[in-house]
């Protein structure tokens, strides 16, 4: 099995970067990650003001993929996502949506207990693992870890679960992929900017698809295709998404441009995947039962 240790990790992604592991199209790699703190969180009395703010988001990889070549699409089937035995979770002063109302900082460190994450000794989440940033190295200069963008990044897209298949513009030879900051659990939003921030592994299959290139991240589970973007207004983030899926449709379905806004207005979702980013992130789902194939 291929592996890359948490060690070898970066806060930016970058074409530049050297690979931490090359492998052919098609093959099975496993990422071990940190979580967004780089695991420097272990309890609940430290101060979120001691962290190392210059080691948050580390991504692991890149992996470098031999077949990839700037136009194509990078295929990612994430086919596990391991997680660790505790998340971490902290409310931080002029950070999310209400950051401007905390007057300290608080940590929780909450328990994974088989399916479920403790919060307290009341309340207790299931657990759904998902993959906060994952991305390749983007067209011109290095993007930190932490933002997200048309080549992928801290999305905070919560769809990015086991089971999906996420599909990434490439813009440098091999692609060099990169992810981490996992949750054990986030909603829709991560309104006081973090989630249950979990290390684990994510297992993928990689292969390179040499289609039409596309603008922006898609994502694929059993029910619904996402298109995904990310921008500095919201409102412009649900447009482009919604675009780039009514594009899609036209092509797919053959519809005209109205036929296909009627349809999505019907039977299409906008969604918000992350407000708090230095990029906020949205995504459209249209569900399958409609259209059976997107690239």
């Amino acid at each position: 099995m291929n592996k890359i240790k948490k060690n070898r990790h970066v806060f930016i992604m970058d074409k530049d970067h050297p690979p931490a592991l090359k492998v052919k199209s098609g093959s099975l790699v496993t990422f071990e990650t940190y979580d967004c703190f780089q695991n420097q969180i272990t309890r609940e009395d430290q101060s979120m003001e001691t962290l190392d703010w210059d080691h948050i988001n580390p991504a692991t990889g890149p992996l470098f993929i031999e077949e990839a070549e700037p136009g194509d699409v990078l295929k990612i089937e994430i086919q596990r996502i391991a997680v660790n035995a505790y998340g971490v979770i902290a409310a931080i002063p002029e950070a999310g949506l209400m950051g401007d109302q905390v007057q300290t900082s608080t940590i929780k460190v909450l328990p994974i207990k088989g399916d479920k994450v403790i919060f307290n000794e009341n309340i207790r989440l299931p657990l759904e693992p998902m993959i906060g940033v994952i991305g390749v190295a983007p067209e011109e200069e290095g993007v930190p870890c932490g933002t997200p963008g048309a080549h992928g990044g801290n999305m905070d897209n919560k769809k990015i679960q086991e089971g999906t298949t996420l599909f990434l513009p490439i813009y440098a030879k091999g692609a060099l992929l990169s992810m981490g900051d996992l949750h054990g659990a986030m909603g829709d939003g991560e309104v006081m900017v973090s989630g249950v921030e979990v290390g684990g592994e994510v297992t993928v299959q990689v292969e390179v698809l040499k289609v039409e290139s596309i603008n922006n991240p898609i994502l694929e589970n059993s029910e619904y295709f996402y298109t995904i973007a990310s921008h500095k207004e919201l409102l412009e983030a649900v447009k482009i998404a919604t675009r780039d899926m009514q594009k899609l449709v036209m092509k797919e379905l053959d519809l005209s441009f109205n036929e296909a806004g009627m349809l999505l207005s019907a039977a299409g979702n906008a969604e918000i995947c992350q407000v708090v980013d230095p990029l906020v992130t949205a995504r459209f789902g249209f569900p399958k039962y409609l259209m059976k194939k997107i690239l």
